[in-house]
Order: C-alpha cells, then sequence, then structure tokens
C-alpha cells in the first residue's frame, strides 16, 4: 500500500514505520493519524501469512514528532482528537509489542505517539517536551499515557515546565526505557528476546495490563471534552496563528 505520510515495511513478523512529514517537522495531521490508525489495524488482523508481533515506530534523525499540525490548526482546521486517542490506545493495548524509536526532538503529540507504546528507546539526541501551556493548552490527551508511564508528579512537573527534557531525564522519569549511542543498535539488542515472544502470549498480556491499569478508557471522555474546549478559545487560536505566521509566543512583542 501506497501513504502520503509514512514509510511502512513489513519483514518477518515486524513492521517498521517511519513518520514522513520532515518539512513540517513530522507533526501530526489528519491524514497520518488516519495512515497510522490503518497501519495498528493491518498489524492486529490475523489472517496475515505472517502476523505481526512488533511495530516500530521511528521519525526522522532530527525529529521524532513535533506534535500536532499547528499550521492547520491556525487555519481553522484543529485536529480531532478522538481519532488521535484512539490511535494511542491502539499502541498501547494491540496485540503486538509496539517500540518508540526516538532520535530528535518529541514534543506534544509525539511525547503522546511515544509514550502510548510498550517500548521507548531513545538515542542520546533526543529530547521530549510538552510545550502546551506556553500557548494557553494543555495535554489532556497526553496525560493518561504519560501518567501511566511516569507516574502523576512527573508527568506534572513536565506539563508545568514546558521545558525539553534530554534523553537521560526521561530514562531518570520512566519516559525512556532505554537509551544509547545509536538508536538503531539500541533495537537491535532488544529484538532477540522480543522476537521469541508469541502473538497470542503477547495479546493475552496485553490485554491483562490494559485492565489493570485502565487509565486510558476512564479517562477519554474527560481528556476529548478538555481538547476540544481548549481548541475552541479564541485566545489560544489567536496564540497558536501568531505563532506559525510570526514564530512569536504569547508574551513576545
Amino acid at each position: 500500500m501506497g501513504y502520503d505520510t509514512l514509510d511502512v515495511r513489513f519483514k518477518d513478523g515486524l513492521c517498521r514505520v517511519r513518520l514522513d512529514r520532515a518539512d513540517a517537522g513530522n507533526a501530526l495531521n489528519a491524514r497520518m493519524v488516519e495512515e497510522l490508525s490503518s497501519v495498528l489495524a493491518l498489524c492486529a488482523t490475523e489472517d496475515r501469512d505472517q502476523p505481526v508481533t512488533i511495530l516500530v515506530l521511528e521519525g526522522a534523525a532530527s525529529v521524532f514528532c513535533s506534535g500536532g499540525d499547528f499550521e492547520a490548526t491556525a487555519g481553522g482546521a484543529a485536529l480531532d482528537p478522538a481519532p488521535l486517542y484512539d490511535l494511542w490506545t491502539h499502541l498501547a493495548t494491540g496485540p503486538f509489542i509496539s517500540i518508540a524509536l526516538v532520535r530528535g526532538r518529541a514534543n506534544a503529540g509525539g511525547v503522546g505517539l511515544a509514550c502510548s507504546c510498550d517500548l521507548v528507546l531513545c538515542d542520546r539526541s533526543a529530547t521530549f517536551s510538552l510545550s502546551e501551556l506556553l500557548f494557553g493548552l494543555f495535554p489532556a490527551c497526553v496525560m493518561p499515557f504519560l501518567v501511566r508511564r511516569t507516574g502523576l508528579q512527573k508527568a506534572h512537573h513536565m506539563a508545568l515546565m514546558t521545558r525539553p527534557i534530554p534523553a537521560a531525564e526521561a530514562l531518570a522519569s520512566g519516559l525512556a526505557d532505554a537509551v544509547g549511542d545509536d538508536a538503531e543498535a539500541l533495537l537491535a539488542s532488544h529484538l532477540p528476546r522480543l522476537t521469541r515472544l508469541t502473538r497470542p502470549a503477547i495479546a493475552r498480556y496485553k490485554s491483562f495490563m490494559g485492565d489493570l491499569t485502565e487509565i486510558i478508557d476512564r479517562a477519554k471522555p474527560m481528556a476529548l471534552a478538555a481538547n476540544r474546549e481548549m481548541f475552541e478559545d479564541a485566545t489560544v487560536r489567536r496564540n497558536i496563528s501568531r505563532y506559525v505566521t510570526e514564530m512569536k509566543l504569547p508574551w513576545e512583542d
């Protein structure tokens, strides 16, 4: 299948998905969410010659994913949070091992994309930031997935500070699972054991873990409502539009 925003390859039960909107910082738009959801549906199906057991999600060398597409938002087309939340839920609960391979910058929704995966592997160039509060927003849809990984206070601190945290700090907080000099070598060191796990075992285990935590399903209505309310705020829209057109934050002259 051809994709507009992704490069997708299947081989030996492994699916590698590379975000391919480099000119837009790999920002999430409706088309990318739709295509990623389509890939996850293919990975979840059991009628393939070789069912997928591992999904690797990666970006470019300098940017994993810069978050939601602010240019589309400034133009009046804010990203519908429901398909994105469902996408992250599928990464978290689908019957395969999802791995975020992070190089460079992961911001806002890019953090959501990473922390919804089962494993986050990154090289030392990786940074993670939640910048939403700078614009009068907050990461409502990201937080259930981030809290599940780091705990409430560390996620709370990250959202309030809005600063990028380096790979070593992400590892210490639980946002990342492993850090190395070379992301590809780090992935290669994990695959030999992960590829020994069977699809039924992975599916049963992830279903159990989803029931154990419950936070994703429980938080969904509240997170979607908060997200939609924020993006209807005229001040928030002005802040985003000004940043897109002038590259100035709300308090800058």
